[in-house]
């Protein structure tokens, strides 16, 4: 399953992290997984490219793969950047609601 998590404070985004896999299907066939990546790919890009928010982002490859990205304490894009990051949290969770066994979306 693979697990989004949000953090959240003050009713500000402060990032996410995306761990672990879909298993919806296998490897090179997986429309959940390849739904996710594209998610977390295009929310990243117009982050940090489009609204130079100068966001930290880790990715650790593998077994145990998680991407994930923390805001500054703030941007100067902000209302775009959370616009961004609340899109990618109701998609996620549109995913969730079609394929409840392959994802989970939390906001901690």
């Amino acid at each position: 399953m693979t697990r989004c998590e949000f953090f959240t404070e003050n009713d500000r985004i402060n990032g996410f992290s995306i761990s672990g896999h879909s298993d919806f299907d296998e490897p090179g066939k997986d429309i959940v997984c390849a739904a996710i990546s594209a998610v977390v790919t295009m929310a990243e890009a117009t982050i940090n490219d489009v609204c130079g928010a100068k966001a930290k982002v880790r990715v650790k490859d593998g077994e145990n793969n998680r991407i994930t990205l923390t805001l500054p304490a703030s941007c100067d894009e902000e209302d775009s950047v959370q616009a961004v990051l609340t899109g990618m949290m109701l998609t996620l969770c549109s995913l969730r609601d079609d394929y409840p066994d392959n994802i989970e979306v939390l906001e901690v």
